[in-house]
């Protein structure tokens, strides 16, 4: 699809006399909702001011003066664009070629190896289970992470793990005065939990449990040895239980250093800030100015202590020396906005423009129960833990109701429940706040990963049946002539957007993009399917070109289903 947009362009640069960037000319592509006006469309209304001319005439005298070629079945001009058709012989055989040739290297780039880009992702706050909100944001990370690898990217991943602030103190009070009532050492995490959620209770009624806290912090920050031992026993307790989930999710990080990490990193922060003068004092507290549309960014509390943004910002520092990166790319919840606009107006103080402007804020919406918001203060919040273990269970059931005898089936079981998870919500916009709702995020049917995933089983089945073995293909024997029918074409016409679908949710930072092509590819190999016989085919030419369809078609979904963290069973 790339290379006939450049084709494209490049007959339009030879045909307008005017200078012009292939670039500007390909931005401008566009691939037209009606099928009637072409499988490409130029706009000349941008030329019309260049050339001193209408856009009509711009387009007839660039149609009249390009080169035909065998790509282009005919060009014309309607309404001041230029509508390209292309040979469906041509994309047909040009694009199935080259998937059968790259196979699982279908859709993937070189040559950004020496670009360097972090993902921040996941990054829960220790001494809480893993719950609904941190599976958005581990799953969505994860996803843009492997769009930029796919792409050739030399990508980091970061786990930024919430393991510091004022929660803590809180947290410890709560733990001297009820460990001895909870089962810690057999539910760690949900014993912390119901801790937390019953001195935040006590809080709301005695605000000096507020005071203790503040003091318990700030004791922490001045290595308090027992206020040490007791919050790294949290920090242990939690990344065994979330190192369980990223294993089952095939997660791995490059650094899991938290907001600790960087507690001896801050001092340099503010005397940075303090040597170029833009420190000031606001009610006893230290705070950088960001702008009349902004409140000012804290940096000191009025009582000396550094706060998130303090450690946000000496982490841009240390991972612009360490890493050098061109992008710095934040995957948190849309809550956190403001707080994000405040730290990268402040970090033009600290580090240079380069790493300045890489930073990008990926936010995401809120995953909110039938009662309202989730709260883990408030006790209510669906964990993540559970919430696998139930669509495994779920899937395993539909599995032996439908495939009784099927081999590895809790496996299989385990590649479903969580594709139907990871895929519920990697469809959807990541800026839409989404209610959750069990049924419907297990359902089997319809837009959903099992769907997707059963698509691809079901290739592997009606090729096994066929003896179908690609590696005894010869790929200049076929005769792609034969696949001249339109769900044959339009099949294939979508195949070949595969890169740019992973292209466009990579830029967009939209895993949805790419998860929305793969269900309109199901979509469009269900109805070749149902219209175009395979395994019956009397015809031989037919029957092989339609193999290849099939298995190039099952190449592109696997791809697809991986980069979104998505594995693909082979039967179901």
């Amino acid at each position: 699809m790339e290379k006939i947009k450049l084709k494209i362009a490049n007959a339009i640069k030879n045909a307008v006399n005017c200078e012009i960037s292939l670039d500007s000319i390909i931005s401008k592509i566009e691939v037209p909702k009606d099928k009637k006006n072409g499988d490409f469309a130029y706009p000349c209304f941008n030329l019309a001011k260049v050339l001193k001319n209408s856009p009509m005439n711009i387009a007839n005298d660039i149609s009249n003066n390009i080169v035909k070629d065998d790509m282009f079945e005919k060009i014309e001009v309607v309404n001041g664009f230029l509508n390209f058709y292309i040979d469906n012989n041509n994309i047909v055989k040009s694009t199935l070629t080259k998937i059968i040739d790259e196979k699982e290297n279908y859709g993937k780039e070189v040559g950004n190896e020496n670009i360097n880009i972090i993902v921040e992702y996941s990054s829960p706050n220790i001494a809480k289970p893993f719950h609904l909100g941190h599976f958005r944001n581990t799953i969505l990370g994860k996803a843009i992470y492997n769009l930029y690898k796919t792409l050739g990217y030399n990508v980091i991943a970061l786990n930024h793990l919430g393991d510091w602030g004022r929660q803590f103190g809180l947290l410890i009070e709560g733990y001297k005065r009820y460990k001895d009532e909870f089962d810690i050492e057999k539910s760690p995490l949900e014993a912390l939990l119901q801790i937390y959620v019953k001195i935040s209770k006590l809080a709301k009624e005695d605000e000096n449990i507020i005071e203790i806290a503040r003091d318990n912090f700030k004791k922490l920050e001045q290595g308090d040895k027992e206020l040490l031992e007791i919050w790294k026993f949290f920090k242990d307790v939690s990344l065994k239980e979330y190192n369980r989930i990223y294993e089952m999710l095939d997660i791995k990080f490059d650094s899991f250093n938290g907001e600790y990490f960087y507690n001896d990193k801050m001092d340099e922060v503010i005397d940075i800030l303090e040597k170029k003068k833009v420190l000031i004092d606001s009610q006893g507290a230290k705070v950088v100015d960001v702008g009349e549309n902004m409140p000012p960014c804290i940096i000191l509390k009025s009582n000396g202590s550094t706060i998130y943004a303090t450690r946000d910002l000496a982490a841009i520092l240390y991972r612009a020396r360490t890493y050098d990166f061109d992008k710095c790319i934040y995957v948190t919840a849309t809550e956190q906005i403001l707080h994000f606009k405040q730290i990268f107006e402040v970090a033009k103080y600290l580090v240079d423009e380069k790493y300045q402007k890489g930073l990008v804020h990926v936010s995401y919406g809120m995953i909110r129960l039938k009662t309202g918001k989730m709260s883990t203060r408030e006790g209510n919040v669906v964990y993540a833990n559970e919430l696998i273990k139930e669509a495994i269970k779920k899937a395993k059931n539909i599995i032996i109701n439908k495939n009784p005898n099927l081999e590895n089936i809790d496996n299989v079981a385990k590649q479903v429940g969580l594709g139907a998870l990871i895929f519920n919500y990697l469809k959807s916009s990541k800026n839409k706040d989404i209610i959750f709702d069990l049924d419907e995020t297990l359902r089997f049917d319809g837009e959903t990963g099992p769907y997707v995933q059963y698509t691809y089983a079901r290739i592997n089945s009606i090729l096994n049946k066929l003896n179908f073995q690609i590696n005894n293909v010869d790929i200049k024997s076929i005769n792609f002539d034969c696949l001249e029918k339109n769900e044959e074409v339009e099949l294939v016409k979508k195949l070949s957007k595969y890169n740019e679908m992973i292209n466009k949710s990579m830029s967009e930072y939209e895993p949805a993009i790419l998860a929305r092509y793969l269900i309109d590819v199901a979509t469009l190999f269900s109805k070749f399917y149902n219209e175009c016989s395979v395994i019956s085919s009397k015809d031989e030419d037919v029957k092989f070109a339609r193999c290849i369809l099939v298995y190039a078609t099952g190449i592109v979904i696997k791809n697809g289903l991986s980069i979104l963290g998505i594995d693909t069973p082979n039967r179901m």
